[in-house]
């Protein structure tokens, strides 16, 4: 007898299991795959339900047009609810601190020339030719901040070419030599020749903005001022020091790991409270150093000594093969760490470089204890007023919602750098 396993039909398509695909899949996977996670996941679920049910209510129930707390609770009439009335009453307060009201344009124009100096940065499709704005946006955000004469912010940028020049000069000479003689430059173009300068263009063509005194900076902009100015200064630095640690030159490598060990040792409110009291007993007498400056240099310092740490890690983690491949192509010490090794150390350590930049801008309400008044001295502040005496969670909620909306932005652009430069096909 002759048997066919020969089908003469195809059978028609069928859907796949609803247990397979979709939502239901994912649940089975995630949260029903044995009998554990099934009893976390059903108290998790119980958890939630009763956290929302309890603080939802303050939540729906929330009064946002109130002129005082008493009037909020006048509004719920025994009620439980928010009373975000002070969010509003006193928004331009929480941004702006104590900034004239009628000058908001500056901040918020400086905000907007922010982002565009930043998006060639951190944006490879944005057009390079925005870096050459990026270097001189410090320049005009001092100056649309602080207001003053136009021409001391480019007197300063004037040093930089200084010493670009005073390198470029002497570079076939020697490179170390070459260094230190545009460092030099600047700090004498900067000491000596850059305000006198900036009056004889002043009183050739004036051109001034009214200046307002660092005393009124207060709210996030304040936060976001010493936050991105210490970010952006604290990287360059950090990587100095993590390249002098490891240097085979004694004085280079002790003063590194001496300043890192240093600033690492001691808490950041300590460099603060030097920065607002101790600094001014070291410069000469009548020596006006603006506080936020003061600040902004003791929060960077104390950043890049962690960078410098975290970056350290990324040069340890790559292979010797590295070095080795960058002394075969005849590349000196400074093409092979901007080629081949800074590179991949960077890349390496992205996630401890963002999370040293997310500390910094939550610590930078530590200014508060040397009389700066960022979100959470004006929360204090408003505190004070005999209207919003007695108001507490409301304004902690919004502070706190707005810091987390700064960090989570790092932390998702963090992930979205590395999958970018993610080069390996695992």
């Amino acid at each position: 007898m002759t048997l066919t396993f020969t089908r003469k039909e195809m059978l028609p398509p069928q859907a796949p299991p609803v247990s397979q695909i979709g939502v239901v899949r994912w649940m089975r996977e995630n949260l029903f795959s044995g009998p554990l996670n099934s009893i976390l996941t059903i108290v998790s679920i119980l958890v939630v339900w009763w956290i929302i049910s309890h603080i939802g209510p303050w939540f729906t129930n929330a009064v946002w047009y109130a002129g005082s707390l008493a009037e909020c609770r006048q509004i719920l009439d025994g009620a439980t609810g928010a009373c975000f009335g002070v969010i509003r009453d006193r928004w331009s307060q929480l941004l702006y601190g104590f900034y004239p009201s009628n000058l908001f344009w500056r901040p918020n124009l400086a905000m907007v020339l922010m982002v565009v100096a930043l998006a060639p940065i951190l944006f490879s499709a944005v057009p390079r030719k925005l870096l050459w704005f990026s270097a001189v946006y410090p320049a005009i955000a001092f100056w649309l901040l602080w207001g003053g004469s136009f021409w001391v912010p480019v007197a300063v940028l004037a040093g930089f070419g200084a010493g670009y020049g005073a390198f470029r000069i002497l570079a076939p000479l020697s490179s170390l030599l070459s260094m230190l003689a545009g460092v030099a430059a600047a700090v004498i173009w900067w000491v000596f020749l850059a305000l006198p300068l900036a009056g004889v263009l002043q009183s050739v063509a004036p051109l001034a903005l009214q200046q307002v005194a660092s005393r009124d900076f207060g709210g996030f902009m304040l936060s976001i001022i010493i936050g991105v100015t210490g970010i952006a200064l604290s990287l360059p630095l950090g990587i100095m020091l993590a390249l002098g640690r490891k240097s085979d030159m004694p004085l280079i490598k002790v003063v590194c790991v001496g300043f890192i060990e240093f600033i690492r040792g001691v808490p950041l409110i300590t460099l603060l409270f030097t920065a607002s009291l101790l600094l001014n007993y070291f410069l000469p007498p009548g020596t006006n150093f603006d506080i936020i400056l003061r600040v902004i240099i003791m929060v960077t310092l104390f950043a890049a000594a962690y960078m410098a740490e975290v970056i350290r890690g990324g040069l340890a983690a790559l292979p010797r093969g590295q070095y080795e491949a960058a002394d075969a192509l005849g590349l000196d010490y400074w093409k092979a760490q901007r080629l081949i090794i800074m590179p991949q150390a960077l890349k390496i350590s992205i996630p401890g470089i963002v999370n040293t930049f997310i500390g910094l801008f939550k610590d930078t309400t530590l200014v508060v204890f040397i009389g700066l008044l960022d979100p959470i001295g004006l929360s204090n502040a408003i505190r004070a007023d005999t209207n919003w005496n007695g108001i507490y969670w409301e304004l902690f909620v919004f502070i706190g919602l707005c810091f987390f909306i700064f960090c989570f932005g790092m932390s998702r652009y963090s992930m979205y750098l590395e999958r970018k430069l993610k080069t390996d096909h695992r």
